[in-house]
């Protein structure tokens, strides 16, 4: 049979949300490979009743995300060589029922087109603060872009060229598989399109801050293996952590004894102009009131989470150790 889109989905113990999730990739696509990293859940049988290609992932090897979509990726291809375009998709998130022909129609226009994203919602935003932040991170502007998340419409020979995602990078790893398409020459670009749903199902602060410390190795991580390029790739998002986490306290606690503690109260004024300034960003960026303010506070929040994730990576790099993939999402039914 000819297949000129296929779709990839990754996962493990999605529960009813993989269900969701492939039922609207077999309507979409031609060929749809499901990656499962040893679910307990029954997740392989719902894949297979649904017709749908399973690879079950060697955990004696290492996990990454990077290594799911890479093996799906190999079996898409040993299904169909004709294959073209293929859509990518975490098992947690279902497909909009248009996104595939919008997508598809925007990377038939440009033979330098890589990729193309558009907007992933949170399913259910109003259940948690977390929840939230989330889809209020991934309202990011249209147009050519720097990097795409783990939803997107890939050209398949642009990914070939690229030798795929790094299966070394366990966080990050499609920001950094943008980083090597557009030093080569091939563009991003986020449509404004509705893409897919997510449930990020995150309930707890705890979730969330695993989140942050992810977010921040993910930092470290691309800043150690791109930051010397002259884009100076994750540079930035390594310094901030260390500023505002690191530095800056470290100076006011040092200080604390000569100054009275006035280096403290400085610090706290210093935090709260830093919190309101964001906010006002984010208020001019059409966020509600109470939004700006829950983005501006936890941002500053994540910081020291970020920091953490920083070091944890260092560290493990200097001892010559990987780093254990950090979760921040239970099992979808316990």
């Amino acid at each position: 049979m000819s297949c000129k889109i296929g779709a990839i989905a990754i996962g493990r113990n999605e529960g009813e949300r993989l269900g969701v999730c492939l039922r609207s990739l077999v309507g979409a696509a031609d060929r749809v490979v499901y990656v499962d990293s040893g679910s307990t859940d029954g997740s392989r049988g719902l894949a297979q009743s649904l017709g749908v290609e399973v690879v079950e992932l060697d955990l004696s090897k290492p996990f990454t995300a990077a290594r799911a979509r890479n093996e799906g990726f190999a079996r898409l291809l040993e299904l169909s060589d004709e294959v073209e375009y293929v859509q990518f998709v975490d098992g947690d998130c279902e497909l909009r029922s248009d996104w595939i022909e919008k997508a598809k129609t925007s990377l038939d226009a440009d033979d330098r087109l890589a990729a193309v994203c558009g907007r992933r919602r949170e399913r259910f935003p109003n259940a948690s603060v977390y929840n939230k932040l989330t889809d209020i991170e991934w309202d990011t502007p249209v147009g050519n872009t720097k990097s795409c998340g783990g939803d997107v419409l890939f050209r398949v020979i642009a990914l070939q060229e690229a030798g795929g995602y790094d299966p070394s990078v366990i966080a990050g790893e499609e920001p950094e598989l943008c980083f090597r398409l557009r030093k080569s020459g091939w563009r991003i670009r986020r449509l404004d399109a509705e893409m897919t749903l997510h449930d990020a199902a995150m309930d707890s602060f705890d979730q969330w801050w695993k989140r942050a410390v992810r977010a921040g190795h993910a930092a470290a991580e691309g800043a150690w293996m791109h930051g010397r390029s002259p884009e100076r790739f994750n540079i930035r998002r390594v310094i901030r952590p260390i500023l505002w986490a690191g530095v800056l306290p470290f100076i006011a606690t040092a200080a604390a004894f000569w100054t009275y503690g006035i280096s403290i109260a400085a610090l706290i004024i210093i935090y709260l102009l830093q919190r309101y300034r964001m906010s006002m960003r984010a208020r001019m960026q059409g966020k509600s009131r109470d939004d700006a303010r829950a983005v501006a506070t936890f941002t500053l929040i994540s910081q020291l989470a970020m920091l953490i994730g920083i070091v944890t990576f260092v560290f493990n790099r200097i001892r010559g150790r990987r780093t254990k993939i950090i979760e921040y999402k239970g099992d979808a039914d316990g």
